[in-house]
């Protein structure tokens, strides 16, 4: 996975905001050279790639960081709300919204020095790109096209709860770039129906 360089995420907790957009705009086409690389095949199975919005995918880029990190990026951005994860998960995130579709979800531990997954992608690596999120329209679906034309393999057995009431799913995808680049494919919950007005 192709990772920002610090100053990026440094710039995250800027005041200025242009100097936001810019470290925004540097962590987000990191993370998507390597994703866009491990998953340019699928856009040629048709199936597959309307399942995942293509040609123009919803694409989100995770950013792993300490805690302190975390905190200063939120106050700067405004302290956007925090996600509902559930409770088995080792997550707590926002999401960051800026100009031209770049969209970043920051991510940080719960437990620092824990067994949980961000817990030990930072000790690890270190602060960067954890993961590539893809909007999905049927998680289930796209899991069996993966495994069964692309020969890969989900992280977990089933689709699983994620945040805000997602169902999601992760696949280490090699990347053409080098090295393996986690995906995340979500999906979101439907709305509920507005109640039908009824003749009298």
């Amino acid at each position: 996975m192709s990772s920002p360089p610090a100053s990026a995420i440094a710039g995250l907790t800027s005041s200025d905001p242009s100097e936001r957009n810019a470290a925004a705009d540097a962590i987000y086409r990191a993370g998507r050279t390597s994703a866009d690389a491990a998953v340019s095949a699928w856009w040629k199975d048709a199936e597959l790639s309307g399942l995942l919005l293509g040609p123009s995918p919803v694409a989100t880029v995770g950013l792993a960081v300490e805690r302190a990190t975390f905190g200063r990026v939120r106050v700067a951005n405004g302290t956007p709300r925090l996600a509902e994860v559930p409770a088995d998960q080792d997550a707590e995130e926002f999401e960051l919204h800026f100009p031209d579709g770049v969209l970043l979800d920051v991510l940080t531990t719960r437990e620092p020095g824990g067994s949980g997954a961000i817990a030990r992608y930072l000790a690890k690596f270190g602060e960067g790109v954890q993961q590539v999120e893809f909007r999905c329209e049927n998680v289930d679906r796209a899991t069996e096209i993966l495994k069964e034309k692309f020969d890969i393999k989900p992280v977990y057995p089933a689709t699983r709860p994620g945040a805000d009431g997602t169902r999601v799913n992760f696949f280490l995808a090699s990347s053409t770039v080098g090295g393996k680049v986690l995906i995340e494919l979500y999906e979101v919950p439907a709305a509920p129906q507005a109640p039908t007005a009824t003749s009298r």
